[in-house]
């Protein structure tokens, strides 16, 4: 089996560090053993490589995915978004599911609403009623093009989608079990999703939980090494040495985990990748365990014939029309 066969230098990775640890050839290979099983019994298998394909390539064709909708051509996480993204050739939209507090899910990107409309707060401050009488086009450059538009629940983004012909990618931030009852319902709602839309989170617990409610859900693990200890344009976290140094360490056992473990555990059939860490090497080797590479966010035009071209990979932007800023 390919997967068992790619595990092999990962335990003998885990081998090597518990017999430094505990200098015991006993208690290692026990522990190994264990591992290994309950990796063996607890792992999901991923989605039919032909079913995936058709939400990650449809058509066989590189995918080009509006990042939050496309938030530089229109407010993010908007209906307006979706509508401009299709209009502008997008194969797709990524869209970020948060919850108001009365447990309506919604479109939102941040734990709170000062960013992108003119309110204040943190969401769980405002129930969904609250919510739509904000204005999410209130901070974007394009304002005003796009007067009158509400914060959309999921649902109504979905139909949005599904009216475009649009594939989605569902990014799910947190809120594991409420998150992934949501999108339960909403997939025995549209059962056409199965082929059209998946889930991916930077999240492993997320994915789990999401493979645990529905197996027949395509899902992706998203990924930014030094997520953890940096932001993305480098500079680090914290101050205090003592903790970033600690959340370096972390950092390291997080990008392991992903690469070796974690995406086996999952069953997962796409990673997405923060775009300065993609090269051919990279693309190959997790092709050869069946898992498709999209890159983020790729914002210029010399970026995107590379992935297109070059890399054959999928890639998530802000604007489907011109170049834009990076994005981390």
């Amino acid at each position: 089996m390919l997967w068992a066969e790619s595990l092999i230098a990962s335990f003998s990775s885990i081998f090597l560090l518990l017999l430094v640890l505990s200098r015991s050839p006993f208690f290692t290979s026990v522990a190994v053993a264990v591992l290994y099983f309950l990796l063996t019994v607890f792992r999901f298998d991923p989605v039919p490589t032909s079913r995936a394909l058709q939400v990650l390539k449809p058509k066989g064709k590189v995918s080009v995915i509006a990042h939050r909708g496309g938030g530089y051509d229109a407010p993010e996480n908007t209906l307006a978004a979706i509508r401009q993204a299709a209009i502008n050739g997008a194969t797709g939209v990524e869209i970020d599911l948060e919850f108001s507090a009365d447990g309506i899910p919604i479109l939102m990107h941040d734990n709170k609403v000062d960013r992108t409309t003119d309110g204040f707060g943190s969401l769980k401050r405002f129930t969904y009623a609250d919510l739509t009488r904000l204005n999410p086009a209130a901070k974007h450059r394009l304002k005003h093009k796009f007067y009158g538009e509400k914060i959309p629940t999921l649902r109504e983004a979905v139909l949005e989608c599904i009216k475009n012909n649009l594939t989605i990618y569902f990014d799910v931030k947190g809120h594991a079990e409420e998150a992934t009852e949501a999108l339960r319902r909403i997939y025995m709602e549209f059962p056409r999703l199965y082929n059209t839309s998946m889930v991916c989170s930077f999240q492993p617990k997320v994915i789990y939980k999401m493979r645990q409610a529905d197996v027949n859900v395509v899902t992706g693990l998203t990924h930014r090494p030094w997520s953890l200890s940096h932001f993305g344009d480098g500079k680090p976290y914290y101050s205090s040495i003592g903790k970033h140094y600690w959340y370096l360490l972390m950092d390291i056992f997080l990008d392991w985990g992903l690469n070796n473990i974690l995406w086996n555990l999952c069953g997962i059939s796409a990673f997405l990748i923060q775009k300065n860490f993609i090269s051919p090497e990279y693309v190959r080797q997790w092709n050869s365990r069946g898992v498709e590479v999209i890159a983020w966010t790729v914002n210029s035009a010399s970026e995107k014939v590379y992935y297109a071209t070059m890399l054959h990979s999928n890639y998530i932007t802000d604007s489907l029309v011109e170049d834009c800023d990076p994005h981390f």
